[in-house]
């Protein structure tokens, strides 16, 4: 699978001058390379508070990423780095850079917001970064989450402030807090950073605006992620270096900060799953950037992002793009195989069965979605047409393979008819022994072709008339003996008739069994797409009740009675809303099988039609006595 390794980062999403954003080409290009997994890691924070050197030690490097030791923010819009994961073989890491939130020259809060909001679309993990502490005005600089309900949709038919699923789509979260100089305690007692960050983020009782104000931003942090870590960072070096950090030796640099930075890159590369979409589709690289597009492309024209419209969206293109790619890979397969035509149908038959599972197996690994199979049926349907070209093109080189050699054998006999040897006394019989002859050393070279019989048999037809020439010719034989040769000439054409005809009902059989093997390999592999889409629904939905209940016990600790009661009822009708979905894709699935049962059984009618057409077309039983070609 396609990986990238970038040497440097490149920009994203780009701020227009009219503050309008737009996705670049380049980075899309690049993301279009990469058909790996994707792990997206964003950093978000106010400006000049050191985002780009984490993400630099994330991507394993000293540089990159611009760090900003001025005033101005450094970094605009959002900057990409792709690099090789090191630690999940098979995986990219996408390190998001993004520009600070509250630039003194941009001043535009819904600008930040919807950085912000960006960020948790597009990531699988997100870092807030902030220095100091974690007290209330820094909480309060968190301002953003609690406006992620007016910015981000997960159904289209939500309404404007519905956040009750966010937790189920929305990213892992770590509080990174750099320059950290107090002393983590918590009652007089030694806290961890976890422990220090949950009790920040605790809440107040009481219903005052005052409170709820205070309360806000904390039931939001808590509320909208599923997980959440902290790291506190002590200064990196003595103040008057800080400018110079890219640029200072790891010598240089405090053992302390090192300790933490190493500690956050190893949980990052160890903890951060896989983006995924609605439903637990995981995403690739080639999707990433088409979501990129399609999230900017709605906030730039005003639009609020949704996810269950992007995942219908990236089905599309997706499903077209799997049926494209299975179909070019069989496809592929069978020119090689075309290049040995003719070949017998039960080896074209075994390739076609060889090559029609990959390509279900293509799709099947690459399509998500296709809840009515219709994308499953244009790729049966395409590979079906294929199939039956290549069929026709083998049995075309077949008939003029076999048509080649009967000429070649045939020479001596066309040579003598010209000479006039068989217009002699006994002229028949020497006639009749050359064509057996020819007839023998015919099936010896052809050895049971796709048209070798039905070829067999329309020379034998072209023969019959020069027969007839002959045989009133040679006056060797009288009137009965010219009878008996003439029966004996319609036996020998009647049983070849019938043997051509019983190869094309033996050719049409085995077509029926490859049809019913295929769809069986096609019925399993559908079965499987359907358990593994299944289990990521479920696995979804357990990670947003696992989250929910973590924070219900968490306010009944606390004595949040009411809010953990809502906080029950919520749960309840999540509860509902998953079985619901589960019981939903039950009964697409089942739809989906039948009709695939459906497409199998008009596939073998087909098959039958043909088949009784050959048994009315077929010759009368074979006649009693007489000779026959063997």
């Amino acid at each position: 699978m396609a990986s990238v390794g970038m040497q440097v980062p490149v920009c994203l999403v780009e701020n227009g001058a009219d503050g309008r954003m737009s996705v670049q080409q380049e980075a899309l290009q690049i993301l279009e390379q990469i058909q790996q997994p994707v792990v997206v890691v964003a950093v978000v924070g106010l400006y000049r508070t050191g985002k780009s050197y984490l993400m630099n030690r994330l991507a394993g490097k000293q540089t990159g990423f611009a760090l900003g030791s001025t005033i101005e923010s450094k970094t605009k819009g959002i900057w990409m780095w792709c690099v090789p994961h090191p630690n999940k073989p098979g995986h990219t890491l996408v390190l998001l850079d993004t520009e600070g939130l509250g630039d003194v020259d941009k001043g535009d809060s819904k600008h930040d917001t919807q950085i912000f909001s960006l960020a948790v679309l597009l990531s699988s993990t997100l870092v807030y970064n902030s220095r100091g502490t974690i007290d209330n005005r820094s909480v309060e600089e968190l301002q953003y989450v609690t406006e992620l309900a007016e910015y981000i949709k997960v159904k289209s038919s939500d309404k404007s402030g519905d956040d009750s699923e966010f937790v189920k789509f929305f990213p892992s979260f770590i509080w990174a807090v750099r320059d950290f100089t107090l002393e983590r305690k918590i009652d007089g007692k030694d806290a961890s950073e976890d422990e220090y960050l949950d009790f920040a983020l605790k809440l107040k009782l009481g219903s005052s605006k005052k409170v709820e104000d205070y309360n806000l931003p904390r039931e939001c942090i808590r509320k909208y992620f599923p997980s959440r870590k902290c790291f506190t960072f002590p200064f990196p070096t003595n103040p008057e270096n800080v400018i110079y950090l890219e640029t200072l030796a790891l010598s240089d640099l405090a053992a302390a900060f090192l300790e933490v930075t190493e500690r956050f890159c190893s949980f990052v590369f160890e903890q951060s799953p896989v983006k995924q979409l609605k439903d637990g589709y995981s995403v690739d690289g080639r999707v990433f950037g088409h979501l990129v597009k399609m999230y900017v492309d709605t906030i730039s024209s005003g639009g609020i992002p949704c996810l269950e419209n992007a995942v219908v969206a990236m089905a599309q293109i997706e499903n077209e793009a799997a049926v494209k790619e299975g179909l070019e890979m069989y496809e592929g397969g069978m020119q090689q195989l075309r290049v040995y035509f003719p070949v017998y149908l039960k080896d074209i038959n075994a390739e076609h069965e060889r090559l029609n599972t990959l390509a279900v197996e293509i799709f099947m690994k690459r399509s998500f979605k296709d809840d009515q199979g219709q994308h499953l049926k244009a790729l049966e349907e395409a590979v079906s047409k294929l199939f039956s070209s290549f069929l026709q093109q083998n049995e075309q080189t077949s008939v003029r393979f076999c048509q080649e050699i009967l000429s070649g054998l045939s020479g001596p006999l066309r040579d003598k008819l010209q000479q006039g040897v068989y217009s002699t006394v006994g002229g028949y019989q020497l006639f009749s022994q050359d064509v057996e002859d020819i007839v023998v050393k015919y099936n010896c070279q052809t050895q049971g072709g796709v048209k070798a019989e039905e070829v067999l048999e329309e020379f034998l037809k072209q023969r019959k008339e020069e027969s007839a020439v002959i045989l009133h010719a040679d006056e060797t034989l009288g009137e009965k003996d010219r009878e008996i040769w003439e029966e004996r000439e319609r036996g020998v054409l009647l049983e070849q008739e019938v043997r051509a005809g019983e190869e094309r009902e033996r050719l049409l059989e085995e077509k029926m069994e490859a049809e019913r093997r295929s769809n069986e390999e096609r019925v399993r592999l559908l079965l499987l797409k359907m358990e593994d889409d299944m289990q990521h629904q479920q696995q979804e939905a357990q990670r947003a009740m696992d989250a929910k209940l973590r924070e219900q016990a968490r306010l009944l600790q606390t004595g949040f009675d009411e809010k953990a009661a809502a906080m029950g009822r919520e749960m309840a009708a999540c509860q509902r809303r998953a079985e619901e979905a589960a019981q939903e894709k039950s009964r697409m699935f089942a739809q989906q099988l039948q009709q695939q049962e459906q497409r199998h059984s008009q596939a073998m009618a087909a098959l039958r039609e043909q088949q009784e057409q050959l048994r009315r077309q077929a010759s009368p039983p074979r006649r009693r006595g007489g000779c026959s070609i063997q």
